[in-house]
């Protein structure tokens, strides 16, 4: 099945270049362009993609605020962030509107094609550490109050509040699974368990959320 995507970037030749790489794969097909979020809104109701890459600072209308209305618009594709990490404030605040994860601009041709197929098959693009790093530049170093993470964690087990601290911390599920002496398998269920309760969309919704409580901190 071929996944569509819609590149949405102020700079020509950036989406000149996930173009020539994207159409390559032959399974992942470009099938619109947009340089503001105003573009995109109309581009993707012309193409329907599965998949968006979306610029955060752009002028016009922004990438965040285009991210929450293509969410919540009635052909809802599964959108990823582009940052250059350290200069993005704005990307939590994306990911909060919905996107799917996040990309860095310059990531290797084959990070490119793999986070568009991840979060065309409904996962999060997450790579474990810059998702620690880059939310923990944004929500900083001290934890909140105990009793409102308390609060918030309440309706999970045990087991479930130590596979979100480890995911909160940047492991990755198989790591997790030799943390905890369990399989692969169990933590994917665990961490479906604790979605669910939760209400979270996703492993990157689960890190944000992990970080407010405080789990990032041993």
């Amino acid at each position: 099945m071929t996944v569509r995507v819609v590149l949405v970037d102020d700079q020509t030749l950036v989406r000149t270049g996930f173009r020539l790489v994207l159409d390559e794969t032959g399974d992942l097909e470009v099938v619109g362009e947009a340089a503001d979020g105003a573009q995109a809104l109309d581009v993707i109701a012309r193409t329907r993609p599965d998949v968006v890459l979306m610029d955060v600072r752009m002028p016009g209308l922004d990438g965040i605020t285009a991210t929450r209305r293509i969410r919540t618009g009635p052909h809802p594709a599964r959108v990823i962030i582009l940052t250059t990490f350290d200069l993005d404030e704005y990307v939590l605040a994306g990911l909060r509107a919905g996107a799917s994860g996040f990309l860095l601009k310059d990531a290797l041709a084959a990070d490119l094609i793999s986070a568009v197929r991840v979060v065309a098959a409904g996962e999060s693009v997450a790579a474990p550490s810059v998702t620690r790093r880059l939310i923990a530049h944004y929500l900083g170093s001290t934890p909140p109050e105990p009793a409102a993470a308390d609060r918030r964690l309440a309706m999970l087990t045990t087991r479930e509040r130590e596979v979100l601290t480890l995911v909160t911390r940047g492991l990755s599920n198989a790591e997790i699974a030799a943390v905890l002496v369990l399989s692969e398998s169990t933590v994917k269920t665990h961490l479906g368990r604790v979605l669910a309760k939760l209400d979270l969309r996703d492993r990157v919704q689960a890190v944000i959320l992990g970080y407010e409580c405080g789990l990032a901190h041993p």
